[in-house]
């Protein structure tokens, strides 16, 4: 049947199990029978268990005569992030519309999950938390070690606070899917350790999908913990942190790019770019503009609103197409394939971002001069390769490419503080001032935005900044006009 035809939800149970043989039979018969109804199978996946767990999996198929359980065996062990791959692989390749993980041991109660499925067979979810730590939750009476809450606790609020999420908790191993949802997010690049879990939220929240949580109740017992919770804390910070550098374009997770890295305004950083740029057209209030490189048009409209006339150039169409709405003029195509001699002629040039993506900046640098007016000025955005962060990776041996940032994997050159204005001093070019922007601090602590509590530090960070162009500086915008 169609996915458009199909009214009742395909669900099917993963049981994830490793040394639970004491567990099993307890956990799978506290599985309500009215979900037992519902569902299309039971899978379990033994990840390779050194006990008799995948043995008593079968015993217990055939003794009860349960036809939609299945039980599989991973030919050697996958750990917990790989046999949840190995599952939810299992679960989209049988076209099921739901996928339940549930622990074989019994730690998190069966019984809750007819509360739990309810939001993803209403459409309100895209995945379900079931959270010991969500109100109605009470992890200390249901026997969680108080240094487990503690922890519990404050690791939560330091991954809430460096994602920019808002879970009650992190930690919880009870989670539901929509197999949808799952095919959007590249799981398979996620840790194969415990820390999977924390890869798979922020992959959700990367998403813009919809997390419902549920309280549950919490169970400890006599099974074994198979987790350094040292080792584990550290992990998940550390995907944390990874997380934040890539969304402050400092690094490159692919398992963090969701959709694809792209340009975005960065007005609302005062010490950004574009902010500079605005800044400079406030104050010089320049009519004619050529603005290359326009992407969607976010910086073009704020110019126009300050009274500018913005002809475009945009080499991807779909783009142009959006920013179109606010240039006089919009011209499609590779700008170092362009007739600029046609163009007429500027009061401001715009390069924002551009000259680092052109195959022979100098010549193309040499043209635009010629098309400005008398005292007029070409802006240029140039990332600085010099930056702390790029040297500290290289003294690691790192030099990883990105979708964005200094490091963008559609740069052709790459520059430093002299370099850029070299490059304009040989296209017949006249520096007459350089700024500096800092390392976007906010898209790594949201809390230094400003108007936040911590907004001191991005001040700190510019200051900073300001005294060590070129070991601190993330991007440096030249204002250049033709030698005389």
């Amino acid at each position: 049947m169609s996915e458009v035809t199909r009214t009742k939800k395909r669900i099917g149970i993963f049981v994830i199990a490793y040394n639970a043989v004491n567990k099993l039979d307890w956990t799978l018969d506290r599985i309500p029978q009215e979900v037992w109804e519902k569902v299309d199978e039971v899978f379990l996946f033994d990840d390779c268990s050194t006990d008799n767990t995948y043995y008593a999996a079968i015993g217990y198929k055939h003794a009860k005569e349960v036809q939609k359980l299945t039980v599989h065996r991973n030919a050697k062990n996958l750990r917990y992030g790989g046999n949840q791959k190995a599952g939810y692989e299992y679960a989209i390749a049988r076209d099921l519309d739901i996928v339940v993980m549930l622990h074989a041991d019994g730690q998190y109660a069966p019984e809750a999950l007819p509360g739990l499925l309810a939001p993803l067979e209403n459409d309100e979810a895209d995945m379900v938390f079931g959270s010991r730590m969500a109100n109605g939750g009470d992890p200390l009476a249901g026997g969680m070690p108080y240094y487990k809450f503690i922890g519990n606790k404050i690791l939560t609020w330091l991954e809430n606070r460096i994602t920019g999420m808002k879970l009650s908790e992190f930690h919880s191993g009870y989670r539901l899917y929509s197999c949808a949802a799952l095919k959007r997010v590249p799981f398979k690049q996620n840790s194969n350790e415990w820390h999977f879990d924390t890869d798979i939220l922020i992959q959700f929240h990367e998403a813009g999908l919809r997390i419902c949580e549920r309280p549950i109740p919490t169970y400890y017992g006599d099974e074994i913990c198979y987790v350094n919770g040292t080792v584990y804390a550290l992990n998940c910070l550390r995907s944390a942190m990874k997380y934040r550098l890539h969304k402050a374009k400092l690094s490159y997770e692919p398992k963090y790019d969701i959709d694809g890295a792209q340009y975005t305004y960065k007005r609302t950083d005062p010490y950004s770019s574009h902010s500079r740029i605005i800044e400079w057209v406030d104050r010089e209030r320049p009519q004619q503009v050529l603005e290359v490189g326009t992407a969607t048009g976010y910086l073009t409209s704020e110019m126009v609103k300050r009274g500018c006339v913005v002809t475009g150039i945009e080499q991807d169409p779909e783009m142009a197409k959006i920013a179109e709405k606010h240039c006089a003029k919009m011209i499609v195509g590779d700008v170092e394939n362009l007739d600029l001699s046609e163009l007429g002629t500027y009061d401001a040039i715009i390069l924002g971002d551009v000259v680092e993506h052109l195959r022979n900046p100098r010549e193309f640098l040499q043209q635009t001069g010629k098309l400005l007016n008398k005292g007029g000025k070409i802006l240029i955005s140039l990332p600085n390769v010099a930056n702390i962060w790029v040297r500290l990776n290289l003294l690691f041996g790192r030099f990883n490419y990105s979708r964005v940032g200094i490091l963008d994997e559609t740069h052709l050159r790459f520059f430093t503080l002299e370099t850029s204005k070299k490059i304009a001093r040989d296209s017949g070019l006249e520096v007459i001032s350089t700024n500096v922007t800092p390392i976007p601090l906010p898209l790594i602590m949201p809390s230094t935005s400003e108007g936040r509590p911590l907004s001191f530090l991005h001040a700190l960070n510019w200051g900073i900044t300001k005294l060590r162009k070129t070991l601190f500086g993330y991007q440096f915008i030249l204002i250049c006009q033709p030698k005389s």
